[in-house]
């Protein structure tokens, strides 16, 4: 996969990220740096590890699927693009009417929930042979900028960005999936 391909893939997987970090931005009361790096950092570590633990479990069974992989490429990417893009119909990020304190439990339970997708895509990513660590490393860094921000778009402009970066991300994802297949099953 190429270094294009991959920062794309980083920024279609940091969508759903972005979004939660815009939303906090919007709750958040006070200087939003703070609250910028906490965000970029607990979503940007989330976002690098999940791919890697699909991909080395992915990477047990690639013995098994090998024929088929780009099948089961295209279908989670497919998969997890059309549901983010099905999710954000008609949502919208409204104003809090009182801020919310954003704790460390509730920064957690943001990440892990954010990053199960990425979950998924490691396997995608042990199926075509990817470079685990360069691509895990991008997804980090795509997700960490994404986050911090997202943080002080929501600050400023909260309700007008959520719900149409998860769309543009879900559709990435789906463009990634499609290419992958187009270029096992064309020989490229």
């Amino acid at each position: 996969m190429d270094l294009a391909t991959m920062v794309l893939l980083g920024l279609g997987m940091a969508m759903d990220a972005f979004a939660v970090s815009v939303s906090n931005g919007l709750a958040h009361r006070g200087r939003p740096l703070p609250c910028a790096l906490a965000c970029g950092t607990a979503f940007g570590l989330a976002q690098a590890a999940m791919p890697l633990l699909g991909f080395f479990a992915g990477y047990t069974f690639s013995g098994y699927i090998h024929r088929f992989d780009h099948w089961v490429a295209l279908a989670l990417l497919a998969l997890l693009g059309g549901r983010m893009v099905w999710e954000a119909r008609g949502e919208e990020i409204e104003p809090l009417s009182r801020p919310r304190r954003l704790t460390g439990r509730l920064l957690l339970g943001q990440a892990v929930a954010t990053s199960i997708d990425a979950l998924a895509l490691g396997v995608s990513l042990s199926c075509i042979g990817a470079n685990i660590w360069q691509a895990a490393a991008i997804i980090g860094g795509c997700t960490f900028l994404c986050c911090f921000v997202g943080v002080y778009l929501g600050h400023r402009f909260g309700c007008l960005l959520g719900r149409w970066a998860q769309v543009v991300g879900g559709w990435l994802l789906v463009g990634i999936g499609v290419k992958i297949f187009l270029e096992h099953t064309l020989g490229r």
